[in-house]
């Protein structure tokens, strides 16, 4: 299969200086590395494929070869290390300082911005269908004027006189020697002697970004969607780090939602449980017809197939479950409280059971009081 073109696997243009390139493998590596994606043999060539690419592109000889010839001119070439020969582990270091635990000392640090959090509230609607919605984030970025290095623009950060560009001190107590971080430079390495008057010497600067960030259907609360790379910025040239939008869902007036099904409390007259009746019931679709039998008890429960929702996880749409609700009549006119007089003397001279749990519950009551007398003989 034909190699793809180096300048293309980074995704940096012909003319794109070290920096550029160190800026952009340090940017697969972050996403590809093997050591964050174990198993993943797709991430593992993906990344082989970038640290091919920058050792040829890092090396003037093997670039102004690649540029003439194409693979042809590098053949061979190419994996065998850069930089006249340095091994991988050289370049992981020489590119990610301490990110990862630690590099070979002399030299600024470089760390990876830090992750941010922003809280986003949706309506019930918004979080089963899905939407898109801007959002707006105050975080560090990199210095414009300095370009993250804090030396005002025409100086360069000094080498730290006290630790050599280590980053750490050596302390003799009695027969112990203890290594620590350089109090003088923070364990940078590197001293700013004319500060940025931007960023006051900091690399980064506050400012406010409007984001677009796009909900899929079926999120919930307790879901977050990563923006890679829209954290803070990092610092002496680290990778940012990544927003985190948590979901949050408002309380709807309708319908509560458990899992994949929608809750919705139905409150019906009387004389519908009695006689029963078809209500129109609002769904996330649309309106439904809900049939109601005669003698429905208040509590019931009617399963809507297929009104709920489709998770974002995965899975079988959910249901709408429809709780019955039986109220009871008020401000009553003087007739209408005869004839429910009259409906009541009825029933009781009918003989029938028209209150089957009112009549089991009574029951249940005379056999408590019955067992209480035999247990207080």
């Amino acid at each position: 299969m034909a190699k793809r073109d180096y300048y293309e696997i980074l995704g940096v243009a012909k003319n794109a200086s070290e920096a550029d390139l160190k800026k952009a493998f340090r940017r697969l590596a972050m996403k590809y590395h093997p050591d964050r994606n174990p198993g993943d043999k797709s991430a593992e060539d993906r990344f082989k494929e970038a640290k091919e690419a920058y050792e040829v592109l890092t090396d003037p000889q093997k670039r102004a070869a690649y540029d003439q010839f194409g693979h042809a001119g590098v053949a061979g070439a190419a994996g065998g290390g850069a930089r006249g020969g340095a091994s991988f582990s050289d370049i992981f270091e020489d590119i990610f300082g301490d990110i990862f635990g630690g590099g070979r000392g002399g030299g600024s640090r470089v760390y990876r911005g830090a992750d941010l959090q922003y809280n986003l509230e949706l309506t019930l609607e918004e979080a089963v269908f899905g939407t898109e919605v801007k959002i707006r984030v105050p975080s560090l970025v990199e210095c414009g004027e300095c370009h993250g290095s804090g030396a005002e623009k025409g100086t360069t950060p000094e080498t730290c006189s006290t630790c050599g560009g280590v980053g750490q001190v050596r302390m003799q107590q009695g027969f112990f020697s203890v290594q620590q971080t350089c109090p003088r430079c923070h364990g940078t390495g590197k001293v700013i002697t004319d500060p940025c008057h931007a960023c006051h010497g900091q690399g980064r600067v506050e400012e406010h970004k409007t984001l677009s960030v796009k909900v899929p259907p079926g999120v919930d609360s307790g879901d977050r969607i990563r923006l890679s790379g829209e954290g803070e910025a990092g610092l002496n040239g680290g990778p940012p780090g990544d927003l985190y939008v948590q979901v949050h869902v408002k309380p709807h007036k309708l319908f509560t939602r458990k899992g994949n099904d929608l809750l919705c409390e139905v409150p019906i007259s009387f004389t519908t449980a009695a006689l029963g009746g078809e209500l129109e019931i609002p769904t996330l679709d649309g309106r439904v017809n809900l049939k109601i039998p005669e003698e429905t008890q208040s509590g019931r429960l009617f399963r809507l197939r297929g009104k709920g929702v489709k998770s974002v996880h995965g899975g079988a749409q959910g249901d709408m479950i429809c709780r019955v609700s039986v109220e009871t009549p008020v401000n009553l006119t003087r007739r209408q409280k005869e004839l429910l007089r009259e409906l009541d003397e009825t029933m009781k001279a009918g003989g029938s059971r028209h209150s089957p749990q009112e009549e089991g519950w009574l029951d249940g009551v005379k056999g408590f009081f019955e067992d209480l007398k035999f247990w207080n003989r």
